[in-house]
């Protein structure tokens, strides 16, 4: 019997979601920078809203190519903000450009954000060992430290709670509870 966290119940494609990709270790600079557009772009709302948007926003944003999302110029953020199948929200759209510019900055300083931001915990995840959803954090010592360091270097829209979530999502954080069949990869 596969048991999974609560969250990924709601439908098919929370449960891929959770099942495919969620708490798995991500090491390849444009799916960070995916999954850093899409957590930023949550704020506020629920991560179902962007994932049925998902499919939408990889269009728009060049497949998340942020080479090409990092010369985006302003009839391009124009267009962005005119598209209704994304988030249409003016701040995020233009962190979402702006953090394309610093993952290149960071790759010049470290070879890659992957490097970077996995250097944080030391490049291995922390497995967290939750009985239920409720007792996870929005956020913690670690995402408050990163979040820091990133707006630092002039990352946007990269609270604490967005780059916890982000550090789920990436794999540096496995927060599958306990009895899911999810929790370790087979």
């Amino acid at each position: 019997m596969t048991i999974r966290c609560d969250w990924a119940l709601t439908n098919s494609l929370m449960q891929n979601y959770h099942d495919l990709e969620w708490g798995k270790p991500t090491y390849d600079d444009q799916k960070l920078y995916e999954l850093l557009v899409l957590e930023s772009m949550q704020a506020g709302l629920s991560w179902s809203t962007i994932l049925n948007k998902r499919e939408n926003f990889r269009s728009a944003f060049d497949q998340f190519d942020y080479n090409k999302v990092a010369n985006y110029d302003e009839d391009k953020i124009l267009q962005l903000l005119s598209n209704p199948q994304i988030i249409r929200n003016r701040l995020k759209i233009r962190a979402a450009v702006h953090n394309a510019q610093m993952i290149l900055t960071i790759q010049k300083d470290y070879g890659s954000f992957a490097s970077y931001i996995w250097s944080f915990n030391k490049n291995r995840p922390i497995i967290n060992h939750w009985e239920n959803n409720s007792e996870i954090p929005a956020s913690t010592d670690l995402s408050k430290q990163i979040s820091k360091e990133l707006k630092k270097i002039g990352f946007k829209f990269v609270g604490p709670t967005i780059i916890y979530s982000f550090m789920q999502a990436i794999g540096m954080v496995n927060d599958h509870i306990e009895s899911c069949s999810f929790k370790y990869p087979s």
